[in-house]
């Protein structure tokens, strides 16, 4: 199945849940091409690699979109919910994803993962605060690793140390960013 499909696939499975399981909320649901187009450009600007992790990934916005373009990355997909996690575990394999679903929170399933795992990418999209999950995730970060966080906005919280902070403008709006930086201390390169 080519991305195009896969892209089709999801949208349809996703839209088919939702009716029973609130996956996304009604602007996400009625703006779900623009959605997913953000998450393509994304993946365009990110160019996943080798292993990825995302969290709250609630119905898969960004992850699921950024997988399915993204074949040389094996993504990490975190969600709580188990509904949630139920419905990412149904679309992975519907549309043949290399994707492992972790059904818990965060803070439980790190411990889960072989210490030495590092991720190239870590991704998360408007998931609590960054300047207390960003610090448990650093030492998480491969060389040349990064963190994108979709959001509205350029700005990062001041107590984070970082460098290297990039904004992408995304196509889903004038205020919808991605914003990328390492933790200090670790290889931008």
């Amino acid at each position: 199945m080519d991305s195009a499909r896969r892209l089709d696939r999801y949208k349809d499975l996703l839209l088919t849940w939702n009716r029973k399981v609130n996956l996304i909320g009604p602007e996400a649901r009625d703006n779900l091409d623009a959605h997913i187009g953000e998450a393509t450009a994304a993946a365009a600007i990110l160019e996943p690699s080798g292993d990825c992790l995302d969290f709250g990934s609630g119905g898969g916005l960004p992850a699921i979109p950024m997988a399915i373009i993204s074949p040389g990355a094996r993504f990490f997909l975190v969600e709580a919910d188990q509904k949630k996690w139920a419905f990412l575990k149904h679309v992975v394999r519907e549309c043949e994803l290399n994707c492992v679903i972790l059904g818990d929170r965060l803070a439980s399933v790190l411990p889960k993962l072989p210490s030495d795992q590092r991720f190239s990418l870590i991704t998360s999209r408007a998931v609590g605060n960054p300047e207390e999950w960003v610090p448990l995730l650093a030492g998480r970060v491969a060389p040349g690793g990064r963190f994108a966080l979709f959001q509205t906005g350029v700005e990062i919280p001041n107590e984070l140390a970082v460098a290297d902070v990039r904004s992408f403008r995304l196509p889903r709006g004038s205020d919808h960013y991605l914003v990328t930086f390492v933790p200090r201390g670790t290889d931008s390169k």
